[in-house]
């Protein structure tokens, strides 16, 4: 039984975050709201990787240069730091290097590929490091990746010790409540790195589910949301990638997996985790099932996540948390 258990308190606390993509700034955060909210776990569903290195090239003056988001920097040596840090925040990998690196990174792809994997990996590792000085040692940390997250992490987070890796995985999160993870979606337009399609997901779903041992207090941890509901809803877009607009208005439509809602209207866990569709934040019902998804604003720097407290059988509160 968990401290809070002993204490009379809900069973089980825990937070809920998503698609964190690379963004240091919201993972601490994250990792802060432990001891903030006394919970039980940190679990994270997903697209936690950085999407771009920003190059910060030495100049033959000592100073260096860089662009981020359009706007061109020159930055001195003593300022090295800070610059780094406020690209770390903004969901990016920061890279020093000199005018001949940098030429051979806008002309070698698998050069600049295999620079992207070691700041990738690099970074996670460094992530890791701040788990044991922010989060207490009784709080267990769940990390699925998400379809935008490379396989290359996915050693990284299994071989630290304070991590527990889900994918494919049933975690006992508390001695009675089970969590089955798949971090998988349908196709997307961006072609990442584990989609697949409906029939394929539902292989991986039925897989992972037939390890639970009791349905009546799991806890589902899919990645990808259910379709046609309030937590799939996203722009519609033009074969380039725009949003469709009708007079002016931009239509919406569902990116959710039929799938995914299937298993959840078949076998009703008590609550279903989601993220994916970033504008898609809030909670609805299916069946018995609370299903909720925390949204994302990354490249604010804001960390949304639910905090969740489970008793049983029961969903004592679902709240949802900005900072």
């Amino acid at each position: 039984m968990s401290y809070r258990g002993v204490l009379g308190l809900a069973k089980t606390r825990f937070i809920f975050a998503t698609d964190l993509h690379g963004s240091e700034l919201v993972w601490r955060k994250f990792l802060n709201s432990a001891k903030y909210f006394g919970v039980d776990a940190l679990i994270i569903s997903g697209d936690t990787t950085g999407k771009m290195v920003i190059p910060i090239v030495k100049r033959p003056d000592g100073k260096y240069e860089a662009t981020l988001l359009g706007t061109s920097y020159v930055i001195k040596e003593e300022e090295l730091p800070e610059f780094q840090k406020k690209v770390r925040f903004m969901s990016y990998y920061p890279y020093v290097c000199d005018r001949d690196e940098y030429e051979r990174m806008k002309e070698d792809k698998k050069y600049m590929d295999d620079l992207f994997k070691r700041l990738m990996v690099e970074t996670w590792e460094y992530w890791l490091s701040l788990i044991p000085e922010r989060v207490p040692d009784h709080v267990r940390v769940v990390i699925t990746p998400g379809n935008d997250d490379d396989f290359i992490i996915d050693e990284v987070i299994k071989k630290n010790p304070r991590v527990i890796f889900g994918e494919g995985e049933v975690l006992d999160l508390d001695g009675e409540h089970e969590v089955a993870t798949c971090g998988w979606t349908t196709p997307t337009p961006w072609n990442t790195f584990r989609e697949c399609s409906e029939e394929e997901l539902l292989e991986k779903l039925e897989a992972v589910i037939a390890k639970i041992q009791n349905m009546d207090t799991a806890v589902f941890c899919f990645h990808c949301p259910p379709y046609g509901t309030p937590l799939d809803e996203c722009p519609l877009l033009d074969e380039n990638l725009k949003p469709v607009t009708v007079r002016g208005d931009v239509v919406m439509t569902h990116a959710g997996s039929k799938s995914v809602r299937y298993v959840i209207e078949k076998y009703q866990p008590l609550v279903s985790l989601h993220g994916h569709i970033h504008e898609s934040f809030g909670f609805c019902k299916i069946g018995r099932t609370y299903c909720v998804n925390p949204g994302s604003e990354y490249a604010e720097g804001i960390l949304r996540a639910f905090l969740v407290e489970i008793d049983g059988k029961k969903v004592k509160r679902l709240q949802r948390i900005e900072a």
